[in-house]
């Protein structure tokens, strides 16, 4: 199979596989919680738990992507058994509706998506052409956010009023996820280059390596951090009568708080993408990287600071366009900088952070907002940020021999 029969192949069944990936971010981001607050009226820990799937995978990566590389698998048939592995968490959910196995099935089937990310972004190294690899991107991922976007709203109409019923939502996730797995399986992939690794952290040693990776980590840490620690904190602001915000001397209503918190960011994330997209593949990244955080400070800032409708309206199509860019930039990035043969090694290390921050700024958030007015965390978030984005101005020089990126098509917060 030469290079072009491997980029139609690979491109046709991730058209496909978009669908199927958007109906399982609406799962992972709103239905899954929804499910173990109002039917299971679960208690904090198994929310968490919930909340929290996608970055236990995250933090699996490194593991996962040595025992892939031990084993000798195609990284595509491997990340198609992990997905057939979250089709069937879904449905042992649904057939046994019982707290304990909720909550482990949930932590299983998004963990089994997250964790493969790095392998994801070794397939679209070697199938994706350099030129181009920004724009396919970027049309999956429109796919994915529209049906996101719009099965959110016919899974929400559906559940109001019948959450009994929710054991056919989780069929519904059970069939996307095998959706997944049946195109994944279809892409062309190779067995990982061996690195010489024994242990599942073997490729933490690039982080001493290689000074770009390493500050451009350091930097994430700080961004992604300041950016999940507010991410909850947004429904919080709007929905506790304790911070008053108040629309025409109302408190708002659910659909209010859904069109400052979804409807519009995402709006404008759809419409968005391509530009990032497009403008990632001829933009120095580090200038691109540094542009975003500015974005997500005044995003912030806008949003909590101003106490205003027009804040919240400026804050959401902000965070909108901040986003849109981010989506891309944290799925990209890596390919960059890192060698051809090492690039899910790499991914492995990002993720993995990210993994981290994904549980550990969710709950230093719920913390802090008990003891510290809101608004002043919205400037130690930006404050966070700025740091992050000084590690990364000594780097600008460097983004301009950057190699062209190969894409992901998951979407993970910073």
């Amino acid at each position: 199979m030469n290079a072009r029969e491997r980029t139609i192949i690979t491109y046709r069944y991730e058209r496909r596989r978009a669908f199927g990936a958007g109906v399982l971010e609406a799962a992972a981001t709103i239905f899954l919680l929804l499910i173990a607050v109002r039917w299971y009226e679960a208690g904090p820990l198994a929310k968490a738990l919930v909340a929290g799937g996608g970055s236990v995978g995250l933090l699996l990566a490194p593991w996962l992507v040595l025992r892939v590389e031990a084993a000798g698998w195609p990284v595509a048939k491997a990340a198609a058994r992990l997905a057939a592995l979250g089709a069937i968490s879904f449905l042992v959910m649904a057939l046994v509706p019982l707290l304990p196995i909720y909550v482990a099935g949930c932590v299983v089937a998004l963990a089994t998506s997250s964790a493969a990310i790095p392998l994801m972004t070794q397939i679209y190294q070697d199938n994706y052409p350099e030129h181009e690899r920004g724009r396919l991107f970027s049309r999956t991922m429109m796919i994915r956010i529209g049906t996101t976007a719009v099965f959110s709203d016919l899974a929400g109409r559906a559940l109001s009023g019948h959450v009994n019923q929710f054991r056919w939502l989780l069929v519904v996730f059970a069939g996307a996820t095998a959706v997944s797995s049946f195109c994944l399986a279809r892409c062309p992939s190779r067995p990982l280059t061996a690195s010489g690794g024994t242990h599942p952290f073997h490729a933490f040693r690039y982080l001493r390596e290689d000074r770009i990776f390493r500050q451009t980590i350091i930097s994430w840490i700080f961004l992604g951090f300041a950016t999940l620690m507010m991410a909850p904190l947004r429904i919080e602001y709007l929905a506790n009568p304790r911070y008053g915000v108040r629309v025409h001397g109302k408190l708002l209503t659910a659909g209010m708080i859904a069109l400052f918190t979804g409807v519009i960011p995402n709006a404008v994330r759809l419409f968005l993408n391509p530009f990032w997209g497009w403008l990632f593949d001829r933009m120095n990244f580090f200038v691109l990287r540094i542009t975003l955080n500015i974005g997500f400070v005044l995003g912030i800032l806008s949003f909590f600071t101003m106490g205003s409708l027009a804040g919240l309206v400026l804050g959401a199509i902000v965070f909108g366009i901040s986003n849109a860019g981010a989506d891309v930039a944290w799925s990209l990035w890596v390919t960059k900088f890192a060698p051809a043969e090492r690039v899910a090694d790499y991914m492995s290390v990002h993720t993995f952070f990210t993994g981290v921050r994904g549980l550990a700024a969710p709950l230093t958030a719920f913390y802090l907002v008990s003891i510290l007015p809101l608004n002043l965390l919205g400037w130690i978030s930006a404050g966070l940020i700025l740091i992050g984005s000084c590690f990364l101005v000594p780097e600008i020089k460097f983004g301009k021999t950057a190699r062209p990126a190969a894409a992901l098509v998951e979407e993970v917060p910073e």
